[in-house]
This record gives structure tokens, sequence and C-alpha cells, in this order.
């Protein structure tokens, strides 16, 4: 069984165990309500009543719902219900918090409803550590109504989970135990961070709790205990062989790099052997063979029909025809659509573009090919795909083809017409096309979606300069991006093509600004179902507020699991006409109308021509290649930072003692890990030395003023190292898990009968008492447990 559902906005197909059903809840708590609009009426689904709804008595913050669940459950998402109309109270932004008491709670989500009368689902966060935790409470907070200067309202609320004692029980007792694991884990932190050695063996014998993974603390023994640096860079060494950390490169930003690439010639350095400058032309890319095949486009001044390939292998271009209309393929043309199955070999190629003066009913036909690569012929599968069940005749369309099971989809493009107005010319409204699928094996063609306009959750709306993917994996298109009419499109939205189900991953209203893709024209996009990633190229672009087009790259990626965009290049100058040369060399200019494919498998992009957008030059094209690996911090990288950290630290602390020996140790051992070809890294190498002229005091590290200078200098490096280790190796990072008091409380509650822990903090024997301070103070040595993420408390219980 599986449940449809939005994370933050995101399609996600999740397992839901068969017992999972509809939660009963009351409503627990609330933070007011106005008039008649009565925390209760949520429990009610009355979409035409207009008062069937809490509303706030204001929309000043904290405003808030509690419910109270049944019995504690496993809470896997909420379903909100609106009024059958748009309406100015509806969240646009709200958070759901959840625990098993009202004081203690965790963000489950953090998300907003679209303004329309559809009901919305949304995934809970309901795992740590892959393991599911309960819920008892369920808080709910609005933080922006559609309305700005209006009261919060909410129509009805759902919630989805499980509720089987047989297993919320086991999920309770894990959570219970995980939570004292947890708070324990940043005690013994704490104690180590500030040299309470004894709280710290006293505490870890009684509890038995291993703060992090033996190789840890064998680093933390070696550098921190010992002092013993050549130790911990074998350490280092050895935990990069053994790839622990690959977890950190993965999370790391990708930085891109471009290189120009000069193909090899066979006949001196003439252009007939590379393709000519174009725009509106297609590629693909056969990955096993590393063949990018490029056919027809615009050259400013007429359509080609010539069809090249490249070999990455050989870094050469040939041509496989000059003119594939006199080798019974398609007639030169642009703004058309490839596709290519690799398993068969084989090149499909729909749609072109017409001047409205060639137009007639011969011409207006959708022609469709298909080029076999092996036998280097083509094959006309159809003269008029309209009149076989399929599209009519577009430019500017996509398609996508699925291997697996031999088929292609085609969506959007504009439908051409006599005079550019639709079907009988009685209106100029342009007609687009809608979502079609093509059976390889039959011949035949499926209307899977029309275009419409309409706000419905299984609708979509057709355009044309978009993008659109194919996942092989999990067998969704990916659909952004676009143009309709005037109208430039940012909603994003998933295709599942085997349950013929759409599922919004962004409508596109929400304001965003840096952190999605601009709004776009011409967009080229690329997918990488191994890595579960979308990237996407932006030639030209839209911008709304300063309603004006510029030609600028930016180069985009999202992540697909966490529904997260992030930008790794741009190019922020639009196109002038005295663009630098050499800023030409290092990357390719800003345009629009090229082309982009990726090869998943080397993990490789390929650029090719495209329209520069010169005002001065409107015929100009480019004939330009590139290509564009993205890369993050490799192993050797990462070792040679972590060997400069343990160098720079070794060098400031020989600084204190031995200067002369500190200087020699800077010019012939630090240096050896410093790229002084980096600027940055060759800046900070500089700034070193400055280290012999400081004070003792300037090397304690903040936080740390209670613990000898050396130790809380080795203790902040092996803290840096340790970030580059996976998670599950590490001591604990914070507290997001669970709140401050609970860990204190936890704490205090482990360690009341263990005298030689109370007596080495100078704790005595008594009961708790409550003061408005910002730590927890101790008669002895314990600063500030809060210290653990440099956060303060309001009020803290405490002993005295």
């Amino acid at each position: 069984m599986y449940m449809r559902v939005c994370e933050r906005g995101s399609c996600i197909k999740m397992a839901v165990a068969p017992d999972s059903r509809v939660l009963s809840y009351t409503v627990y708590k609330w933070s007011s309500y106005s008039s008649t609009y009565l925390p209760e009426n949520i429990l009610v689904d009355k979409p035409s009543d207009q008062s069937s709804r809490w509303s706030s008595e204001s929309n000043y913050p904290p405003q808030y719902l509690i419910l109270k669940l049944e019995r504690p459950a496993i809470v896997l998402s909420i379903t909100y219900g609106k009024y059958e109309k748009t309406h100015v109270c509806n969240l646009k932004k709200f958070k759901v918090f959840g625990g098993m008491s009202e004081e203690n709670m965790t963000e489950l989500l953090s998300s907003g409803l679209k303004n329309d009368f559809n009901k919305e689902t949304f995934t809970l966060k309901h795992k740590i550590d892959e393991q599911m935790f309960p819920c008892r409470f369920i808080k709910i907070v609005p933080l922006m109504s559609w309305g700005p200067s209006f009261n919060f309202s909410i129509w009805f609320i759902e919630l989805h989970g499980i509720e089987d004692p047989d297993v919320v029980q086991p999920c309770l007792n894990w959570y219970s135990k995980y939570r004292e694991q947890e708070a324990i884990r940043l005690c013994l932190k704490h104690f180590r961070q500030h040299n309470y050695t004894e709280a710290f063996e006293s505490l870890q014998k009684k509890t038995r709790i291993a703060l992090e993974h033996p190789m840890l603390t064998h680093l933390h023994e070696r550098l921190v205990l010992r002092g013993d640096f050549d130790a911990c860079e074998e350490l280092i060494d050895k935990a990069v062989r053994d790839g622990l950390f690959n977890q950190y490169i993965s999370q790391q930003d990708y930085k891109p790099r471009w290189s120009q690439i000069i193909p090899k010639c066979n006949k001196g350095d003439s252009d007939d052997n590379r393709p000519g400058m174009r725009g509106g032309h297609q590629m693909v890319i056969d990955v096993q063979t590393e063949t990018v095949y490029l056919f027809g486009g615009w050259d400013g001044t007429q359509d080609l029909a010539d069809f090249w390939a490249y070999s990455v292998k050989e870094n050469q271009w040939a041509c496989i025809s000059r003119d594939t209309e006199k080798e019974n393929g398609p007639s030169a043309r642009s703004c058309h659509k490839m596709c290519i199955d690799s398993q068969r070999r084989q090149i499909y190629t729909l749609g072109r573009y017409l001047d409205s003066s060639v137009r007639n009913s011969k011409s207006l036909k959708s022609d469709f090919y298909c080029y076999d690569i092996d036998a280097n012929t083509w094959t006309l599968l159809s003269e008029d795909t309209s009149a076989d069940g399929g599209p009519k005749l577009v430019f500017d369309h996509q398609m996508c083809m699925d291997s697996e099971k031999h088929m292609i989809y085609t969506f959007g493009g504009r439908i051409l017409t006599y005079n550019g107005s639709v079907d009988d010319g009685r209106t100029s409204e342009p007609q687009f096309s809608g979502l079609y699928a093509y059976h390889c094996q039959a011949g035949s063609w499926s209307l899977l979606r029309e275009d419409s306009c309409n706000a419905g959750p299984e609708d979509i709306q057709s355009r044309i300069g978009h993008c659109m993917l194919f996942h092989t994996r999990n067998r969704c298109l990916y659909v952004f991006g676009g143009q309709r009419s005037k109208t430039y499109l940012n909603d994003f939205f998933s295709y599942d093509v085997d349950g013929d189900h759409v599922e919004i991953i962004s409508d596109g209203t929400k304001k965003d600004s840096g952190m999605v893709p601009m709004t776009g024209f011409t967009q080229r996009a690329t997918i990488d179902p191994e890595l579960n990633e979308i990237h996407v190229l932006s030639g030209l672009s839209k911008d709304k507020d300063k309603r004006e087009e510029n030609v600028r790259n930016s180069f985009w990626i999202y992540d697909i699991a966490r529904n997260n965009w992030s930008c790794v290049y741009k190019n922020d100058q639009a196109v002038k006409e005295n663009t630098t040369k050499a800023l030409q060399e290092e990357e390719p200019c800003p345009r629009f109308a090229h082309q982009l494919v990726y090869d998943e498998l080397h993990k490789v992009h390929y650029l090719f021509g495209g329209n520069p957008g010169k005002s001065s030059s409107p015929k100009m094209r480019l004939d330009d290649f590139w290509s564009l690996k993205l890369c993050r911090p490799s192993k050797e990288y990462l070792l040679r930072h972590c060997k400069y950290l343990i160098r720079k630290y070794r060098f400031e602390e020989k600084a204190q003692t031995e200067p002369l020996n500190a200087l020699k140790y800077l010019q012939n051992d630090l240096s050896l890990t410093v790229d002084h070809t980096d600027p940055d890294e060759t800046k900070e190498f500089q700034l070193l030395p400055s280290a012999l002229f400081k004070s003792s005091s300037d090397f304690i590290p903040l936080g740390f003023s209670d613990v000898d200078q050396t130790y809380a200098q080795r203790t902040q490096l092996f803290d840096m190292l340790v970030n580059f280790f996976p998670d599950n190796m590490t001591p604990p990072k914070g507290m997001s898990s669970f709140s401050r008091l609970s860990v204190i409380e936890l704490f205090l509650s482990r360690i009341s009968g263990c005298t030689s822990i109370t007596s080495s903090l100078g704790l005595s024997q008594k009961p708790f008492s409550t003061v408005c301070s910002s730590s927890i103070r101790c008669c002895c040595r314990v600063k500030c447990l809060c210290q653990m993420e440099e956060e303060s408390c309001s009020s803290m219980p405490t002993y005295f």
C-alpha cells in the first residue's frame, strides 16, 4: 500500500504500514479564537460552511492549536481541509511540532498551503536515526496568512498514522531510551571538553554509554591528551583510505569546472570538420559509447539539416550527413526535439518551427522519424502524428525516452497553424499541445493529459521552452519552467507514468528569491537517477520586478530526496558588447537556444552553440563546445586540509614556547600542506607568523576560559576534525530532538545517586531550586551546560 503525499511541497511515494489509519484527537489547547470560530470546528470537514473553522483572535505570534491524540501514535501525515473558495485567512506559512508532552516537542514540518479549495496532505517527520518515534501531542503554529493583515484560519485537520500498541510501544521504549542516551552523551561531551575527567569517567562507568566511535576516542587520546600530532595525522590518513570522509564529501556543494573542447580535425583547421554556428539545434548522448549526436538548428539565416556525431574518446566530430532529407530523413529544421534509446541504439525526432510565410496544409503535417545508429538509416514512422492520434505539429516542446518500457513521452510546445491562430483562425490565442505517450513497439499514440488552465490537482498547463526529464528509477516525469503566451511559468510538478498521477512539487507562487532558479525560458536540464539530482542551466531569464530580460548563466541542482535547490554557478552580468576574451576562455558566455546533454555514467555535461543575445548582432550564433564537471572536494584535498589544520595548531602551540623551532616548522613542514597557487590559502599562510608575537591568552578558544590553554586548543582542533567523520561515529552536535531542560533533568536524575560524580562537580545532594539565569550554576566548576549549543536559558533548575 502506498500513499502520495507532499513533503514541503515535494512529491514522495511513501510506503505506509497496513494499519495506518485516521487518528482520533481532541483540541487540547489554543492561543486564542475569535467570535464563533471555535477551535473544535477543525474536527469537522465542511468546505461549504464559511464559519466551520478556527480563527485566531489576532495575527500576532504566538498563535497555535495543540491537538491531543487519543493514544500515542506514529503520526505519518497531516491533511488540511479548506473552504470551497480561496480565502485570505488560509495559512501561507505554518509549522507543525509533535512530542509525547506539550512542553517537549520536535519540529515535524515547515511548509505552507496553496490558496485554493483543494485539500493538501503533508508527510511529517516521524523518524530519528531511521527509527520511528511516537507523539501524543501535535502543535500547529500559523506563521503567515495569505492576506497580510488577516487573522489565521484552519478549516479542517486530519491526522494519519499508526496507533497499534504492538508497533507504538516498542517505538516509545526506544525513544525514551534514545532521549536519555543522548542527554548523557551531551553531558559526557561537555565534561570532556572542559577536562572534568573524574566526572566524565564516573558517568561513563555508571551508564556504560559510549560517547563516540572507538576510533575517535583513540584520536582524542592521541591528540588532546598526549599531543601526538604525528599519530593524529596517521589516523586521519587511515580514515580517508577507509572512506570515512565520503559522507562529508557527498554533503558539500558542487563547484563547476568548465573546459572548452577543441576537437581534432582531419584536414587542417577546416570548418567542414565540425558543426557550424547555430541555435535551436538538438543533441543527445549515447553514454555507452560516449558519443554526442547533433542535428539541425538555425544559423541565423536558415534552418539546417546536417547530422553530426562527436566521439568523446577520440575528441573528434564526424559528419554523418550533410543533408538528412536527401537520405530519406527529416528536412532542415530547428526548435525540434530528439531523444535516444541507448539500449536499442535508436534516435527519434519530432516537431519543428516553420515561418508563417511557408505554412500550408502539407508543410504543417507533423512528421516523425527514427534513426538506426548501427544501420545508419532513417525511417519515417509517421507523415502526420496528429492523424495517428498524436500531437499536431509543434515547436519548443519536450520529449523523453523510457527505454525500459520502450515508450516516448512528449509534452507541451506551441501548435503551428496557417496564420499563427488556432485552427479556424477565429481567435488569436495560441494553442499548446498536451501530454502524449508513444508506444514504440505498437507504433501508436495515447493522449495522457490535455492542455488545461484549471487549477485541479490532476491538471497540467502546457507551455513552451520548459524542461521535462524522465527519472528511470522512480519512473516519474519532472516538468518545470517555460512560457505560456506572455506569462513566464515557475511551477514544478511530476507525473507518475505508471500510476497516471500528477503531483505538484511547487506551484511557483512562493517568494523564495535566491533559493530557486529564476523564472525562465530556454532553461536546459538534465537528470542523474543514480545521484537523484536534477541539473538546470538557465539562459534567458525574466526578472518580473525589473521588467527586463537578461541573458545570464546560472547552474542549479535540485536534490529530489531533500526537496532542495542549490545554485552552484552564476554569472550575474548580462551579456554586453565588450564581453572580455578572458571570460570567454574560462567559461561559456551567457546564451540561450543552446543545447546541453549529460553523461550520467562519467558525470560530464556537454554544451554546444546557442544565441548570445547581442542586440548589435541579432543573427549571430555560436559554435563553441564545452564540457562541465561538477566537482566536490576530493579525498586528497580533505587529507591535505586536515594535515594543514593539525600542523597549524602544532605550530601555534610551538610558537608559545619554542618560537625559533616554530618558525622552522612553519617553513619546512606546515608549508608542505599549503597550495601556494591558491590565493586564499597563500594569504592565510602568510598571516601565520603573527602567532609568534601573540600573548598566550590570545589562543584560548571562546568558552574555554576555565580550561588549560593547550587542552582547549587541542580540543578545538579535535572538534574541527570530527566534522569530517560520519554522523554515526561522532559525539552529539546539539539538542535538536528534545529541549535543553530535558537534558538537564535526565542528567541530574542519573547522577542523583552517584556520589563520585556529584562530589567531583562540587554538587551537594540538595533538591532542585529554580533560578532565572543564563547558566546552570554549580558550586564548583560546571559553568554552563547550555554552552553545548551556545544558547541562553531563561529558567533552569540547579543544585546548591
